[in-house]
This record gives C-alpha cells, sequence and structure tokens, in this order.
C-alpha cells in the first residue's frame, strides 16, 4: 500500500511537470505563428490545443489507471507511448527557450546589482523581442523534425526488418560444421505486438534462410506469459533440421508485474516454460547439449538471464551450465545480456567460442552508417550494443532485437534477423 500511495504521488508530480511543459509550449507556438494570417494562426493554435489536451488526458490516465493494470493487447500503450513522445519532442524544442529565459532572468538580475542606465535596459528588451521569435521558430522545428521521426519509427520502423549475414570463422570448428547457418532471433516482446501479422512476415523470412538451427536468446514476452497466448501458432512456423532453441531474459520472469503472491508469478513463469515447449522450442536453462552432424559435434550452452549493468538479475549459473562441455571442440553460448561476455564469459571461460546475447535493442534508435558510423544511446550503457565484437579468438554478437518496448517503434536502428555462417580455418 506504501508503494502505490508513493507511486500514485510520484504520478501527481508528473503530472503537473507536464502542464507545466505543454503552457510553456503554448507560449512558443503564440509567438510563433503571430505573423500568420488569423485562419492559419487558428489552425496552428488549435492542433496544439488539442495535442496538449491528449497528452494531459494520458497523463491523468497513468494517475487514475496506471499502465501495469493495463492489458498487453490494450491500445492505451499505443496512446500512451506517443503522449510520451510527444512530450519528450516539446521539452527538446522548448529547451532553447527555458536556455533564454534563464540568460534574460541572470542579465536582469546583473542590471539590478549593476544598475545599469535604464536605456540600455531597452536596448536589451528590444533585442529580446526578436530573439524570441527566433527562438520559438527554433523551438517549433526541433520539436516538430523529432515527432515526424518517431512517427515513422512507430509506423514503419518498428517493422522494418533487416537480415545481417554474419560469418565466424574458427579453427576449433569441426569440418562436418563448416558453413553451417544459424539464425538468431532475440527480444520479441510479444505483448508489444497488436496482432500476428508483423511477425509472421518476420518467422517468413526467417524460414527463407533455410537455417541448420534457429536460436532464440531471450525477452519473449514484455511481463506474463498471457501475452504470447494468441501467437502460438505463429511460433511453431519456426523450425530448423538441427531445432530450434531459447533461453531466457530478464522481462520472461515477471519480475516487473505487482503479483498478489509468489505462487502466481511462479504459475506464471511455469507457463511461459510450458509454452515453449509446446511449440517445438527447446528451453535451456542453464545447461548444455550437443548438436551433432555428421558424427561430429558441437556445443551449445544455455543459461539463464544473468545481468551485468544496472542491476539486472542474475538467475545465470554459467558454472552448471558449462560442466561437461569441456570435450566439445567449439562451443556456443546464448545468453541474454551482452555484458555477461565481460564480466565472466571472457575471464572464466576463454574456450568458449562464441557468445549471442541480445537485451539493449541497441536502445532502439540511432544512426549506422554501414562501414562508417555506428552510434545509439545504447552505448553510453553497454560496451558492446549492437553487431559482431571480437576478443582473441573468442567472439560476441549482440541481436538488435525482432520487437520493441517502451518506445512503440525503431528510427534507425532496425528490428533485425541474424544470419550467421560457421566457417573452419
Amino acid at each position: 500500500m506504501y508503494l502505490l500511495t508513493v507511486y500514485f504521488w510520484i504520478c501527481v508530480l508528473i503530472f503537473l511537470a507536464v502542464c507545466l511543459i505543454e503552457w510553456y509550449f503554448l507560449q512558443a507556438v503564440k509567438v510563433f505563428s503571430q505573423d500568420f494570417s488569423p485562419n492559419t494562426k487558428q489552425i496552428i493554435l488549435w492542433i496544439t490545443y488539442i495535442l496538449a489536451a491528449y497528452s494531459i488526458s494520458m497523463g491523468l490516465l497513468n494517475i487514475f489507471n496506471p499502465p501495469y493494470r493495463w492489458s498487453p493487447s490494450s491500445p492505451l500503450r499505443l496512446f500512451f507511448g506517443t503522449a510520451f513522445l510527444l512530450l519528450i519532442c516539446k521539452i527538446l524544442g522548448s529547451s532553447f527557450l527555458l536556455i533564454d529565459d534563464l540568460i534574460r532572468l541572470f542579465r536582469w538580475l546583473w542590471s539590478l546589482i549593476a544598475s545599469k542606465p535604464k536605456t540600455e535596459e531597452a536596448v536589451v528588451a528590444t533585442q529580446g523581442i526578436n530573439r524570441l521569435k527566433f527562438l520559438s521558430q527554433l523551438a517549433i522545428t526541433f520539436t516538430v523534425v523529432p515527432a515526424v521521426g518517431f512517427l515513422y519509427g512507430i509506423v514503419r520502423g518498428a517493422y522494418k526488418y533487416r537480415v545481417h549475414n554474419v560469418k565466424i570463422p574458427s579453427p576449433n570448428l569441426p569440418e562436418a560444421f563448416n558453413g553451417f547457418k544459424i539464425v538468431q532471433l532475440s527480444d520479441i516482446h510479444t505483448g508489444s505486438f497488436a496482432n500476428t501479422n508483423p511477425l509472421n512476415k518476420a518467422f517468413d523470412i526467417v524460414m527463407q534462410q533455410n537455417a541448420d538451427l534457429i536460436l532464440f536468446t531471450g525477452d519473449l514476452v514484455n511481463n506474463i506469459s498471457e501475452e504470447v497466448a494468441e501467437f502460438t501458432e505463429t511460433f511453431k512456423c519456426l523450425k530448423a533440421p538441427h531445432g530450434v532453441y531459447s533461453v531466457l531474459g530478464n522481462h520472461d520472469y515477471g519480475d516487473y508485474v505487482e503479483w498478489d503472491n509468489l505462487q502466481s508469478k511462479q504459475q506464471n513463469f511455469e507457463k511461459l516454460k510450458a509454452t515453449q515447449k509446446s511449440c517445438g522450442w527447446h528451453l535451456l536453462m542453464n545447461e548444455h547439449i550437443a548438436i551433432e552432424k555428421n558424427g561430429q559435434h558441437i556445443g551449445l550452452i544455455g543459461v539463464e538471464n544473468w545481468g551485468g549493468s544496472l542491476r539486472f538479475p542474475r538467475y545465470g549459473k554459467l558454472n552448471e551450465a558449462y560442466a561437461g562441455a569441456e570435450k566439445f571442440p567449439f562451443k556456443i553460448l546464448m545468453t541474454h545480456d551482452p555484458s555477461h561476455w565481460d564480466k565472466q564469459v571472457r575471464p572464466e571461460y576463454g574456450d568458449i567460442d562464441l557468445t549471442l546475447s541480445g537485451h539493449t535493442h541497441g536502445m532502439q534508435m540511432g544512426i549506422e552508417i554501414p562501414g562508417i558510423l555506428k552510434w545509439s544511446p545504447a552505448s553510453w550503457v553497454y560496451k558492446q550494443w549492437a553487431g559482431l565484437y571480437k576478443d582473441g579468438k573468442q567472439f560476441l554478437y549482440v541481436n538488435r532485437g525482432l520487437g520493441f518496448l517502451g518506445y512503440p517503434g525503431r528510427l534507425g536502428i532496425w528490428p533485425e534477423i541474424t544470419v550467421i555462417e560457421l566457417q573452419r580455418v
């Protein structure tokens, strides 16, 4: 009850801040539109009022019907996410006006202290009017441009599936596995999809790759097992000659839901595991298996979530999963969080040839120009956040994720299907 009360008052404070931001942005719009014709000005202001009402209504909804109570498929999630992004854009645009207001405030305070002549204050005020109009134009520009980009990310970017082809050379690879093809998927976050169409499209692309093995590196759901109920037939479409294997991500445990009791949480967890089994997926829980081809073997190791950053839980037990896998000449580790590679895998398990992770989503936004530039806010948190990394003879591949969470889209960092080809060298 105490936590719910604290949450309520935090939401109230956030709501008041939203109202203040909306009022501040409205002043920028009024200055920006003052030279337009009366009809155009009215249209601009009405659009601003409607968008402000939209944000404020979402803020009120957050107070009295918080998001954790919404069903996974509720359209409220999309509405709330859109309102949040619009608010971020308005904060970005209004920052120009805020900086100018602060400068003028300090200048005014200094004029009181320094007793500047009135004539000079008048000059500053006149310059301020011109500057205010210019900054209002900047505020609108830096609000509208990101908003259009984010909107594109929601409508198109979230489903702009991209195939990344990667070759992993290794002298440890048995001859029979030369050219062995693996498809890696990660972070589907099923609850973020309103229907099965996008995943059907993605899985059609997966099956066109004719992979020998399909591996999923965690976060099948956002919070609860019920999210996958209408998607089980879609998941059953994933098939490969050597099987479909999966591990758990931090969102698969139900840790971000307020359960009535521990038994309900455990039942949810068991149902998620059972669902994967019913779809023909082999869930690896701190264990390893042998992948056989033409009498030769490689080892596939799967651990539960092992968070190395931001206090994510560490359920993974690599020592248990690895025990007995020493005999395999080539080993693949599936672990959801890429920070596991630096924190434990490389220092303690130098003979694990390839580690596959996901988790970061590449923050679902950034800039990627192949061979020239790769950047995302994810790089501020994770040293390895997307793509292929190498240290000595060990490789790490971080999948950008197939789904989305929070921001209901992607911009610049598109949803990924990874095709890995093993090569003997």
